[in-house]
């Protein structure tokens, strides 16, 4: 361990890595940190504290942690390290293990860090673990907190019960359990309170809302909606065989729930879904896509792919190429199958060499060009609402995202932050992420 002097602390920096979930959390933990005076570090300030909050989804995820917290330590070798998340939940003596890290939480521990630097203190910088098995995860840990944009981001729901045979989710999150309807309306009035605009609902595994406060998705997207302020909500990924059709057709009436969704799918072929332990298969899901098109036909709808998986042989890869290439859907999010220790899938059959599974992320990836282009291009020269973010500093554009989630790029204009208006969509750019918009 390095050694440290015990001084008072004041400033805090934050890597975080992995999903939106995580960056809620951490402006939560932020915010926490906040209320004990501990401030953000200025950008060439020499933080106090580093907290790296983490990712565990594939093996590279694992990677990147490592080099952060590496990195974090050899820049600042004096700071009080703190590493928390996916990571550290499932290698907290991996984690434990690197020179220079003081603290190491489990995912359940985030909002007691600042019992956990008193603690650091007290002890006369001893290290401290502590990270419990997932099947003592069983407390809901709110968060609220807005992102570096103009969202804000509203946990409603962690943990997973559904323990696919890839996943190492449930291990690092715990069960699925939820807050109360009344918390978490009272956070979005919050929100508005504070000029909030739009709010993001996220969580591990949303659908399964309600399991433990005998609450359902639909009674909390009901009571959100009801909240004055708030002008616009996102309803995040959540799983196919729980977005039921009185979501879908709420979301096509509701003025603030947005027309967007993010629905999983994997793969496209049954086989593999079976080898996955998926809840579906590719008949419910088209039956998903078919229901929201004809409810609401110029929805955004993104789907998250896992490509090369075991079993996943060539023959099956092209029944799923051609079962996505068949949806009418905006937007593929392709991810490489990464081999997770203690999970099911090692025992499939047929693994897929790296080349091979590199070559189908490529097709895949240039399937979702394609969609993404021809969807785009629908709205050409329509005039739709965009709510404008905050400009970075020194730039001539802005950016903000249509209530269907295209993203716009306009003329800077800063009296325009925070605020929904309606810009003339234009022609995309070169990498088909951004339309060109005129107010």
């Amino acid at each position: 361990m390095i050694d440290k002097t015990i001084s008072d602390l004041y400033t805090v920096q934050f890597h975080t890595l992995g999903c939106k979930l995580n960056f809620s959390e951490s402006a939560t933990m932020e915010k926490l940190l906040s209320g004990h005076g501990i401030r953000r570090a200025a950008p060439g300030e020499n933080p106090d504290i580093c907290v790296v909050n983490t990712c565990s989804v594939t093996e590279l995820a694992d990677k990147k942690c490592r080099q952060a917290i590496r990195k974090l330590i050899k820049s600042y070798p004096g700071a009080l390290v703190i590493v928390t998340g996916c990571y550290a939940q499932l290698k907290s003596s991996e984690v434990a293990g690197i020179d220079g890290v003081d603290i190491v939480l489990g995912s359940d521990k985030k909002n007691d860090i600042v019992q956990y630097i008193e603690r650091w203190k007290r002890s006369r910088a001893q290290q401290q673990v502590d990270v419990h098995g997932f099947r003592e995860l069983t407390d809901f840990c709110p968060s609220c907190s807005r992102g570096d944009r103009t969202r804000y981001f509203l946990k409603v729901q962690d943990g997973c019960d559904y323990f696919c045979t890839y996943c190492t989710i449930p291990f690092a999150r715990g069960r699925s359990r939820s807050g109360t309807i009344e918390m978490l309306t009272r956070q979005a009035r919050d929100v508005a309170a504070e000029g909030g605009r739009e709010i993001v609902i996220t969580g591990v595994n949303i659908g399964d809302f309600g399991k433990n406060t005998g609450e359902k998705f639909i009674d909390l997207v009901k009571a959100l909606d009801a909240v004055e302020g708030i002008e616009r909500y996102r309803i995040s990924s959540i799983e196919p065989d729980l977005l039921d059709d009185e979501i879908i057709d709420y979301v096509a009436t509701s003025r603030r729930f947005m027309p967007h969704f993010h629905i999983p799918l994997q793969s496209g072929s049954d086989e593999v879904l079976r080898l996955m332990h998926r809840h579906y298969d590719t008949a419910l899901y088209a039956r998903k896509i078919e229901k929201i098109r004809e409810a609401i036909p110029h929805a955004f709808i993104g789907v998250d792919l896992i490509v090369g998986a075991r079993g996943e042989t060539q023959e099956l890869f092209e029944q799923s190429r051609r079962f996505v290439e068949s949806l009418d859907v905006s937007r593929l999010h392709v991810f490489p199958y990464s081999e997770r220790p203690g999970t099911v899938a090692l025992r499939i059959d047929h693994v897929v060499d790296k080349h091979e599974k590199e070559e189908r992320v490529e097709q895949m990836l240039r399937l979702s060009d394609e969609k993404l282009r021809r969807f785009t291009s629908r709205f050409t020269g329509t005039r739709r609402p965009v709510l404008l973010e905050h400009p970075r500093r020194g730039s001539n554009v802005m950016h903000g995202f249509t209530d269907n989630y295209l993203r716009v790029e306009v003329p800077s204009d800063p009296s325009l932050a925070n605020k929904i208006v309606p810009v003339e969509l234009g022609g995309i750019s070169d990498d088909v992420e951004t339309v060109n918009g005129i107010i």
